[in-house]
């Protein structure tokens, strides 16, 4: 084995080679069904480990187990400073175990071990952070006009049971963000983690239960969108759906919440414009600009997907671009030299790869990438760094998300233009700006329909910021305070003092 390839984690060894179950009620079990399916490694197509595939029937001990622990026993009970502690000592746990946890994520994602690092600090962070917003959760005194001697005050209460769905691209990072706003504000979850990503989330279950949280708080069921998903939003006893992933499922997941008008928040897709203006700072553009897209192989909602530079820099830009994708290794994320991992599944693969291919049959220019043929990457789920030159902003790989390492460079000549063309998409979740412009920095950030727009950087998260997006990138806010409003319900108390 090369010396540049890391060893995978003792303790990651040994969690995966113990018999997986769910975790339901408090207690670790099979799947009703007896079913299992597997988890490979992207790197290699190697099966990593079997995971029990849960159905209907164990969703709906789920729900009952966390409906029961939102009604009954410790957890209704519980201070607001007690379920601080719990988040606290959560985030102590997770910082502890996090080489553990960074190598089963790179196992299971195929992202670098040393991106994940980063990763599980974030989660750390999440956690901490919403450990100080339960003491913070108030209500209002309201100076009302009714006439007589009326009280009136709000208070917030928890929603109830959340059914909270994630994805596959970031699942360590997706299930803090799925966790640490109800549980903060007092609502049981039964968490559904994506079958091509299960590992972290089962190992996070078993750091929950280390934490102290009462039986029943949270519920993890591992198994197929299809049958567990489908069966988590339609229960009528589920109070809240929250779902990060593609905007055609956040799509029959509105449906399915409809029968029961359940509450709901997604984080859906995204075609994110990034801006490059000839005044920026050129080299640290393309940096911004190859790490907005390739970060990740480009399976990134917020992926910098639609590239538009300036006309006077565009031919220069484009194809420096280009020459600075030769610089990317490409390999498994346990190689500390490589920096461009593999795609998630062979599917995945296959669906970019078929982007690639409409795009030269549109008719734009791919100035590189493609397929990765190398002997020693064929069994893994590898496309190279791919550029199109000389898009048109309708075709179907500068419209449609592609979710891989394919980004499409168009130019053009003025402020104005820049905004109509980046608004031209029905997504609206990200978008970059290069320029050292103050004031056409703020033109094109208050211009540009999405929700957030990076300058001069891109892809900066913190649990203080929301996160989410316009049109059909998404319903809601995650993290900072309207998150919060996310997970609670308004309650107005009327009182006659006469």
């Amino acid at each position: 084995m090369s010396t540049s390839v890391i060893s995978l984690h003792p303790k990651a060894i040994e969690f995966t080679s113990a018999p997986k179950r769910m975790l339901i009620g408090g207690q670790w079990v099979e799947s009703v069904s007896g079913k299992t399916f597997t988890t490979e490694n992207p790197a290699t197509g190697e099966i990593i480990t079997t995971v029990p595939e849960g159905d209907k029937e164990d969703i709906n001990r789920a729900v009952a187990a966390a409906r029961k622990a939102f009604e009954e026993g410790p957890w209704p009970k519980i201070k607001p400073n007690e379920r601080a502690n719990l988040l606290l000592k959560l985030a102590d746990l997770v910082e502890q175990n996090a080489e553990e946890l960074a190598h089963l994520e790179t196992l299971d994602n195929g992202r670098s071990l040393e991106f994940q690092l980063k990763v599980v600090d974030r989660v750390v962070e999440d956690f901490r952070y919403y450990a100080g917003w339960t003491t913070k959760i108030n209500g209002e005194t309201i100076p009302v006009s009714t006439p007589g001697n009326i009280f009136n005050y709000t208070k917030r209460e928890p929603i109830g049971v959340c059914g909270q769905i994630i994805p596959w691209n970031a699942p360590l990072l997706m299930a803090a963000w799925k966790l640490s706003a109800p549980l903060a504000t007092g609502n049981t979850v039964v968490l559904k983690p994506a079958e091509n990503t299960p590992l972290t989330a089962l190992r996070l279950g078993e750091l929950i239960q280390e934490a102290g949280f009462p039986d029943g708080v949270v519920n993890i069921v591992t198994g197929f969108g299809g049958t567990v998903g489908a069966a988590l939003t339609e229960h009528p006893d589920v109070d809240k759906i929250a779902f990060t992933g593609s905007t055609a499922v956040g799509k029959q997941i509105m449906r399915s919440a409809a029968v029961n008008v359940k509450k709901v928040s997604l984080e859906l897709g995204g075609k994110s414009a990034h801006i490059v203006f000839a005044d920026a700072d050129y080299e640290k553009a393309l940096a911004n600009v190859a790490n907005a897209i390739f970060g990740g192989s480009g399976q990134a909602c917020i992926a910098g997907s639609r590239l538009f530079i300036e006309k006077k820099i565009y031919d220069n830009f484009i194809s420096d671009l280009a020459e600075y994708t030769k610089n990317y290794k490409i390999g498994s994320g346990f190689d500390h030299t490589a920096n461009l991992g593999p795609l998630i599944s062979a599917k995945q693969k296959k669906s970019v790869l078929s982007y690639v291919d409409i795009g030269k049959q549109e008719g734009a220019e791919m100035l590189v990438g493609g397929d990765v043929t190398e002997e020693n990457l064929a069994c893994g789920y590898y496309v190279r760094p791919t550029i199109f030159a000389n898009v048109n902003n309708s075709m179907r790989i500068a419209q449609e998300e592609i979710f891989g390492p394919v980004v499409a460079g168009m130019p053009f000549e003025s402020v104005d233009e820049v905004i109509k063309l980046a608004n031209q998409t029905k997504y609206g979740l990200g978008g970059g700006v290069n320029t050292t412009d103050l004031r056409k920095a703020h033109q094109v950030a208050h211009g540009i329909k999405t929700g957030n727009v990076w300058v001069n950087r891109y892809g900066v998260l913190d649990p203080a910021s929301p996160f989410g997006g316009y049109k059909q990138s998404g319903i809601g806010r995650e993290h900072g305070a309207e998150s919060i409003d996310m997970y609670t319900e308004t309650k107005s108390v009327w009182i006659d003092l006469d």
